[in-house]
């Protein structure tokens, strides 16, 4: 068995055992953690607090529970887990897993909140879940790389986002259940154990190759995912005191390891998407750890702070976010929105506190796909979710800028998504999620973007393969940045952005250095400025270059071509007219329904103006922009190819 790294000593960086101390050691946490399950904010179904759950809105949840109820339970076949290690395909598999799941979690709702004759049904998806060969997803299984095999190996579980679903869901219906099961079906609990420390407890404890871990210092979201939800199995199915005290603290140092990889701004190089299942997994677990410690183990900490402020920075208005890397640019529904208000609320952040409320009020009724343990949570949240905040919605200082991910999002009027809202990025191509991003942009129009980031289409095993880059979403042709000598950008972080100059609340304005984005000697051979000039009403993004004769070596332009493009990716409806202006509107973008659009004008009038669509037949994509996305192409006058400048200007149509 592996030793543990509890003794290993520990920087200052690392925040959690720095604040903590010998709190979080094994020895103080046997006695901090017992009774722990007496004192979580999520009470067993016997506890009267559930009759006020019951008159929450669960209109839809019900339907959909007594619908499928008593018909056959989706069931994950050997076929659906091969199809990933034989065609690429990953939706087969994970879509009947999580649909199993989502019915489950409705389940053990209605059974809460006394509906009766719901036991059995929660008793058969529990065991369909033990009787399930493998929790993890076949994409992230190591049984192909390893013997060729496109079968589970139950002698070898691998430990994944998939299995740390699993044993939580697990572990809150036996919190939520546990009489009423050993009443109704003995032996159950006793099952649900052995499984939990055969498949998590027990490979978590044992290896410290999981590449999750971060020991070798590449952090990233399935940490704080993972270590979340193996701290709500080892509160609810661990039941030796020593044991649950283990694998605790094991769960603190990766959780530490995660926050201390988190810059001083709370920025998150994967996105707002991804932020609610990485750093928002993260505030989840060290509430818990709060919550059953009794508040010795307090995450009061400045990175907290940060990181609770992310989501409302990268808002661009209603539903719409900033998207990089692999997100997409609308918010999913079922978010925990009630967790982030709870921890804006502890903070004092009031502009976090109002988007949570904002999108809470929105959504009263909690979604089985955010998972068993954040359906009940916000269940158990006595606060009403309706009624909506009140107030304007404020940006501190009027935008946002992050220096660790060189992302800027400055809006024409400051507080209010009315107008235009310009999002600029840098960074460099070697982030988590990362597409060939360097130098993009996209303007929002009343908070809806016009001129976008595709975001994540769905993934498959090219996705994080060899061949991610030959994906059009990935690709820095089918994002807003130009293209000298018609390159791609490279793969890698020294393919980045040198930041030329900074915004600030007074001039909202992002000077990137591009050339080392295209492998080019220099930062300043490619300058990309971006600005809201708010008197005027008009977003700028100013391209100016001064170019070697050919490509670098070892780039190759497609084709040979030595033409220089700058591409804008545009959602919506185009039109362009003959005097170097063209109009976008937002027909065609789900969930829009008219409003204002883009009027765009360029300088030089003779850049050759070249259209191509995409259709879209993802339905990732599709559900977010329609039908197709349009690429317009600006193609240099050869006079301009070496050296030269090119100006956008945007406005809102009226």
């Amino acid at each position: 068995m592996a030793t543990g790294i509890a003794a290993v000593e520990v920087p200052p960086l690392y925040p959690l055992r720095s604040a903590w101390g010998s709190a979080a050691a094994a020895p103080s946490l046997v006695n901090s953690l017992r009774g722990s399950c007496d004192r979580l904010t999520v009470r067993p179904a016997s506890d009267a607090g559930w009759q006020r759950a019951a008159a929450q809105p669960l209109t839809e949840l019900r339907a959909q529970a007594a619908a499928e109820k008593g018909s056959a339970w989706p069931q994950p076949l050997v076929s659906h887990y091969a199809r990933y290690f034989r065609d690429g395909n990953r939706t087969a598999y994970e879509g009947l897993v999580a649909s199993r799941q989502q019915r489950l979690t409705r389940a053990v709702v209605m059974a809460a909140v006394g509906e009766p004759n719901w036991l059995d049904e929660v008793i058969d998806g529990a065991y369909l879940l033990c009787e399930q060969s493998s929790w993890s997803w076949a994409a992230h299984d190591d049984v192909f790389t390893r013997n060729g095999d496109v079968v589970p190996d139950r002698s070898r579980p691998y430990l994944d986002l998939g299995a740390g679903e699993v044993v939580a869901q697990l572990a809150w219906l036996d919190h939520m259940l546990g009489d009423a099961l050993d009443e109704r079906a003995p032996g159950l609990r006793k099952r649900l154990r052995a499984e939990a420390n055969e498949r998590v407890i027990r490979p978590f404890l044992d290896r410290l190759d999981w590449h999750w871990l971060g020991l070798h210092g590449d952090v990233h979201n399935w940490n704080p995912w993972i270590h979340s939800n193996i701290i709500v199995a080892a509160l609810l199915l661990v039941d030796d005191p020593e044991l649950r005290a283990q694998v605790v603290v094991r769960c603190i140092e990766g959780l530490d390891r995660f926050l201390a990889s988190i810059p001083a701004d709370g920025a998150i190089d994967e996105g707002f998407a991804y932020w609610w299942n990485g750093a928002g997994r993260a505030l989840e677990g060290l509430a818990l750890l709060e919550e059953a410690s009794g508040g010795v183990l307090d995450p009061d900490l400045p990175v907290i702070r940060a990181l609770v402020a992310f989501p409302h920075r990268m808002h661009l208005g209603d539903r719409w976010f900033l998207n990089v890397a692999d997100g997409p640019a609308r918010a999913h529904q079922g978010l925990p929105w009630d967790m982030l208000r709870r921890w804006a609320v502890r903070l004092g952040d009031s502009e976090a506190a109002w988007l949570a409320a904002a999108f809470m009020a929105a959504e009263p009724e909690p979604n089985a796909a955010a998972g068993l343990g954040r359906v009940l949570t916000q269940l158990s949240d006595s606060r009403p979710r309706n009624g909506g905040p009140s107030g304007q919605l404020s940006l501190p200082g009027g935008g946002t800028y992050l220096p660790s991910v060189q992302i800027m999002v400055a809006r024409q009027n400051p507080g209010s998504s009315d107008g235009l809202t310009l999002a600029a990025k840098g960074g460099h191509n070697g982030e988590h999620h990362n597409h060939r991003d360097v130098g993009s942009v996209v303007v929002a129009v009343d908070g809806v973007p016009l001129l976008v980031d595709a975001g994540q289409p769905t993934y498959t095993a090219q996705t994080f393969g060899p061949d991610r880059y030959l994906i059009r979403a990935m690709q820095s042709a089918w994002h807003s940045v130009p293209a000298p000598f018609g390159l791609e950008q490279g793969t890698g972080a020294e393919f980045k952005a040198a930041v030329l100059q900074e915004p600030t609340p007074g001039e909202p304005t992002l000077a990137l250095g591009l050339g080392a984005a295209y492998g080019l000697d220099h930062a300043e051979q490619w300058i990309r400025t971006s600005v809201v000039n708010r008197e005027q009403g008009s977003v700028v993004i100013d391209d100016r270059w001064n170019l070697p004769e050919q490509a670098p070596e070892g780039m190759h332009p497609p084709e040979g071509t030595p033409d220089i493009d700058i591409t804008y990716l545009v959602a919506g409806t185009v039109t362009v007219g003959t005097d170097a202006t063209a109009t976008i509107t937002p027909d065609g973008i789900p969930t829009v329904s008219g409003g204002r659009g883009l009027h765009l004008r360029w300088k030089p009038a003779t850049a050759v103006v070249l259209v191509d669509e995409w259709h879209l037949d993802d339905p990732l994509l599709s559900d977010i922009w329609g039908g197709k996305l349009t690429r317009i192409r600006f193609r240099m006058p050869a006079e301009n190819r070496a050296s030269g400048a090119f100006t956008l200007t945007v406005e809102a149509t009226p």
